[in-house]
């Protein structure tokens, strides 16, 4: 693959609903630019972009990949980033790398919810795009209504270039809204043509899109506009180049990427309209000193890892050393690859804007900038949605639990929206995900790549014991065994403290020595070590406070051990006395919604015993905080998505302890039963 300037560097992201079509686009435009001799299908697991067995396998993409394509003395780093909303950590590294965007629209679909959080994502990023509409060719397109409602949903900027042509149900072309001419496909060109009658309504509508969008970008065509004055084919085309630069302006196009009808006008485009690296928005710095930002990690069983970076400033080539800004460390670049999918091309040299990949680094991950060591270089890290959707992993293979740990790092390294941690009160390793399909691709990669078997269950809750009640009792501990004895005496007190962060709360109140001093500590370890376990399911106990009141001791048979037992027997005794209860860790829930979901979100919320805090509208969004019982919140992420067709997100941590229902506390004293 040839090196490329800067200037001729054109970086986009393939951004869009599940299903719509970004896979085979890219696969298209490769194909249409020669990049590949055989043109791959997804449903025969065939394309460049989905090579992961988990992609061939499922149909669909789970992870981002890069897709260079040499089109007209330029290369377009095409980003093929996945639609499905649990794999969204993928299209954030896509976005932190690419310059400009192409949503993509299935024509028989519209606008989905996919394309809105597309158009929402490159909003926030302030990222140039296009809208590409496919499968033009489905039966009764209605191109208007699909104008229309983009329109709606983003506003003025957005501009149709084309009108499609019909020859009876066929796509057969477009007239070109601007230079006012038609072009018929010839396979996968175009031939210019006179435009055909019968599209002087549609042409009208879509040219008043157009010559809109373009009076918005400048004061002086917004004049001639009004003055019904003609805008020229010039003015319109460096208005377009300004208006799409700075997000004034998005391009509508369409096309048929099963047949590749469309794609090279869209390639022409992203070339002419989309900005090259150093003038975007996060522009690279072509003269300044080698820096790159390593914005995606690939870890194969057999090759090892791949870290994906852009070049950010400078270039870099084969056998430069590098400084790791976050650990200090230098790391050498043996080799330098452009990959294509799997697919990897050696080069010398990478520059400023570029986009490459280096093998076997010593200690390099995601978001890690490295640079020469006198740049002074830093560049801002990708800001990844935080995981809320948690279950427990066991091993099915017996002795297969460091294997396991071993196989989830390395899977950790791919994807910054999964991690894994180790609960020391329940004992079980608890994985954290974006939805249930991520976690279920996780566990097939373990099989499949790793060959680790696993099951995935429930977390355990962690709920915890305390009493409402105050019981004085008598703890004895007396054996006689020839020799010396054992003999412990205590007389305790046990009441609520009022402070249920703490687990408990020990004073002694003994007088005249009927405890002698040397045996406080004693108790006080021998009560440190019974609230590990509750009286009514096991659960640790806090909340208590115990007072040493009176006793008795032996000068010769006490000891520690002994004053410890008989603490032990106390507080068996007075805790089930003392009204003992079962309390559940409460979650603070924030959930952001579209105000028109409102009224299910609190009928779901109703039904998982959440209380409602407060609401607030911002803009056309709800945000909506309650309370809710965090045993009823695990898979809660997945469930919000269902409701509310992928718009919803929401965010939760513990905020305390509280006294369970009846109902819940009998739950889960016979739960402990069973697993007993």
């Amino acid at each position: 693959m040839n090196v490329y300037e800067t200037k001729n560097i054109r970086n986009i992201a393939l951004l869009g609903h599940g299903g719509c079509g970004k896979t085979t686009l890219a696969e298209g435009m490769l194909y249409t630019a020669g990049g590949k001799n055989r043109y791959g299908k997804v449903e025969n697991g065939t394309t460049s972009s989905d090579f992961d067995p988990e992609e061939v396998k499922r149909k669909i993409s789970i992870r981002t990949s890069l897709i260079p394509v040499e089109w007209k003395e330029h290369k377009i780093n095409v980003l093929d980033t996945p639609g499905y909303f649990d794999f969204v950590g993928n299209v954030k590294e896509a976005l932190s790398v690419s310059d400009a965007a192409v949503i993509v629209m299935k024509a028989s679909s519209g606008v989905e919810v996919g394309t809105e959080k597309a158009w929402e994502a490159c909003e926030t990023m302030k990222l140039p795009r296009m809208l590409y509409i496919t499968e033009m060719d489905a039966p009764n397109v209605n191109y208007e209504a699909i104008l229309e409602n983009c329109k709606a949903k983003f506003g003025p900027s957005v501009a149709p270039m084309q009108v499609p042509w019909y020859d009876g149900e066929k796509y057969i072309g477009y007239i070109h809204a601007v230079k006012m001419v038609a072009r018929r496909f010839e396979g996968d060109r175009v031939v210019e043509c006179p435009i055909p009658e019968g599209y002087e309504d549609e042409l009208h509508l879509v040219r008043t899109m157009i010559l809109e969008a373009v009076a918005e970008t400048d004061e002086m065509l917004m004049e001639k506009y009004f003055a019904e004055e003609e805008i020229t084919i010039s003015e319109i085309e460096k208005a377009l180049k300004v208006g799409v630069a700075n997000g004034d302006i998005v391009p509508v196009l369409c096309g048929n990427s099963v047949d590749r009808a469309g794609i090279r006008t869209l390639m022409d485009n992203i070339i002419r309209c989309f900005p090259s690296p150093d003038e975007a928005i996060h522009a690279c710095d072509i003269d300044g000193k080698a820096g790159i930002f390593v914005f995606k990690t690939m870890v194969d069983p057999f090759i090892g890892k791949f870290s994906l970076f852009k070049v950010r400033s400078g270039k870099i080539s084969r056998d430069d050393s590098l400084l790791n800004v976050r650990t200090g460390d230098t790391e050498k670049f043996v080799h330098i690859y452009v990959l294509q999918g799997k697919e990897q091309t050696e080069v010398e040299t990478l520059n400023a804007g570029d986009i490459g990949a280096v093998a076997k680094l010593k200690d390099v991950s995601t978001n890690d900038t490295l640079c020469d060591k006198d740049a002074n270089l830093e560049y801002e890290p990708i800001e990844f949605d935080k995981p809320y959707v948690k279950m427990a992993i066991f091993p099915l293979g017996k002795g297969d639990e460091e294997k396991m740990s071993t196989s989830l790092a390395k899977l950790m390294a791919e994807d910054k929206t999964f991690y894994t941690e180790y609960d020391k009160e329940t004992h079980e390793t608890v994985i954290h995900g974006i939805g249930e399909q991520q976690l279920d691709v996780i566990v097939s990669m373990l099989a499949d790549k790793f060959k680790v078997a696993v099951k995935l269950e429930r977390p355990t809750t962690r709920y915890r014991e305390t009493i409402k009640g105050k019981m004085q009792v008598r703890g004895k501990h007396k054996k006689q065994s020839g020799g010396h004895g054992q003999y412990g005496d205590v007389v305790m007190e046990f009441e609520p403290s009022g402070d249920l962060e703490m687990p408990y709360i020990f004073e002694e109140k003994v007088f005249g020595g009927a405890v002698p001093k040397q045996y406080f500590p004693a108790v006080e370890k021998g009560l440190e070590e019974c609230i590990h376990r509750g009286v009514l399911a096991g659960y640790p106990v806090v909340g208590l406070k115990a007072v040493l009141l009176d006793g008795s001791y032996h000068p010769v048979d006490s000891s520690e051990m002994a004053f410890k037992m008989a603490t032990t027997i106390a507080f068996k005794e007075g805790v089930v006395k003392a009204k003992p209860t079962i309390l559940e860790p409460i979650a603070h829930v924030e959930i952001c919604v579209p105000e028109e979901y409102t009224g299910d979100i609190m009928g779901d919320m109703k039904k998982r015993r959440g209380r409602l805090i407060g609401m607030e509208l911002k803009g056309k969004k709800q945000i909506i905080v309650a309370e809710v019982p965090m045993s009823e919140i695990y898979r809660y992420a997945t469930d919000l998505r269902s409701i509310t067709q992928g718009r919803g997100v929401v965010e939760y941590n513990f905020e305390r302890y509280e006294e369970a229902p009846q109902d819940v506390q009998d739950k889960v004293i016979e739960a402990r039963k069973e697993m007993a």
